[in-house]
């Protein structure tokens, strides 16, 4: 009697291809990765990514290597996976597809939610989402995994298959014990990464909530979203706000204590890097959406566009270019003081950039783009980190 294949079988045997077919293809990028073609660039990345003379773990090393295949900016632009691509047009339409997600990978704290035959349920403790995990060497590589543990790993997708993922780099795994230790890593790396939060849609919009209101708040506090203070002044008044934030946040959750991301009543809140330390004026600006950033020196610029004979002198012209140099300040302190100060701005750039035309309604957003190119190539994020209730029963919050 002939064998009937059911559409669960096929979505299997599908599966399996699509994971054999995965391993030959990370087998040719990862060849391709360390080979003469990127020798340089994988050099200069391992140095970057170690920072020390000591020989990195082997799993270290894999998970770099990883890294730089997958997502490392070349410094045409392009990725190792991009340069792969263009290398190898014999690789199907199906198979570039794949690659291609591959760029994207989700980079997480997982707690181990099931074990199945041939894959792993797991809840991200970052984005807190689920994905279902599967590996391209054998299933056998997740038998050791304790239901209930831990594992930082990095997952791609497997197209076109929805809901499946890939293993990709090594898995460091973690009892069940260590869950206290395992929430603080996932609390420091949602602070440290919040675009590793806001895969999730959900957190990415209560990210934005939380900002509305801090800033809210702020302004209620301060009286404006814009302030230009003395370092240490401005320190004060911080650290005075964000108690008032934490008595407001607590009195909203009688019983809880609180969280990481909220200081200490009775400990000083902020303390500003030595190079704001060191200013003469730190500005502070809460966008609505960039949030809340610090300038060096912003009391200069104030003057300098309320006043742009200012522009002839040195120290001026200097703290105005340097703006415009940084690689961390965006468009948004220009875009205040131009607004603030229609009559004078382009008196302001014509001086210290040489160009008697210039004129910041026509040529303003153009500079912006050339200077801060890096800005516009990023999404607007909020400036919290919401995290999930999985996360929050596990850190105590």
């Amino acid at each position: 009697m002939a064998s009937q294949v059911t559409a669960h079988d096929d979505k299997e045997l599908s599966l399996a291809n699509l994971l054999a077919r995965s391993a030959v293809l990370k087998r040719g990028l990862v060849e391709f990765a360390v080979g003469p073609r990127c020798e340089r660039h994988l050099a200069n990345f391992k140095a970057a990514s170690f920072g020390h003379s000591d020989e990195p773990a082997n799993g270290e090393e894999i998970n770099v290597i990883d890294r730089f295949a997958l997502q490392h900016r070349l410094p045409n632009g392009d990725t190792v996976v991009d340069r792969f691509l263009a290398s190898r047009p014999d690789l199907s339409e199906s198979d570039r597809e794949t690659l291609r997600a591959w760029r994207d990978p989700v980079e997480g704290i997982f707690e181990i939610r099931r074990k199945d035959r041939d894959s792993l349920l797991l809840l991200n403790l970052i984005d807190d989402l689920e994905y279902r995990m599967y590996s391209n060497i054998s299933p056998a590589v997740f038998e050791p995994l304790p239901v209930g543990g831990f594992v930082f790993a990095r997952l791609v997708p497997i197209r076109p298959v929805l809901d499946a993922w890939l293993s990709s780099g090594t898995i460091s795994a973690y009892e069940e014990s260590a869950a206290a230790q395992i929430a603080e890593i996932a609390l420091d790396l949602a602070t440290r990464a919040p675009a590793l939060v806001y895969r999730n849609p959900e957190r990415l919009k209560q990210g934005w909530e939380r900002m509305r209101a801090d800033r809210a708040w702020f302004m209620e506090f301060f009286g404006s979203d814009e302030l230009v203070l003395p370092p240490t002044e401005a320190q004060e008044q911080l650290t005075a706000y964000y108690r008032h934030r934490q008595e407001r946040v607590l009195a909203g959750r009688p019983g809880r204590r609180p969280t990481r991301s909220l200081p200490g009543v009775d400990a000083p809140a902020f303390r500003f890097p030595a190079d704001l330390a060191a200013a003469d004026t730190v500005g502070l600006i809460y966008d609505e959406i960039d949030g809340l950033n610090f300038y060096n020196g912003y009391g200069l610029l104030r003057e300098l566009f309320a006043d742009p004979t200012l522009a002839a002198d040195q120290q001026y012209a200097d703290v105005l270019m340097g703006y415009l140099e940084s690689e961390t300040i965006g468009p948004l302190p220009f875009r205040r003081l131009a607004a603030a100060h229609p009559k004078t701005a382009d008196m302001v750039f014509r001086e210290i950039l040489r160009k008697p035309k210039f004129s910041w309604a026509a040529h303003g957003e153009a500079l912006m783009r050339q200077r801060k190119s890096w800005y516009f190539k990023r999404p607007p994020r909020p400036g919290f980190s919401p995290i999930g209730a999985r996360l929050s029963e596990l850190a105590g919050c």
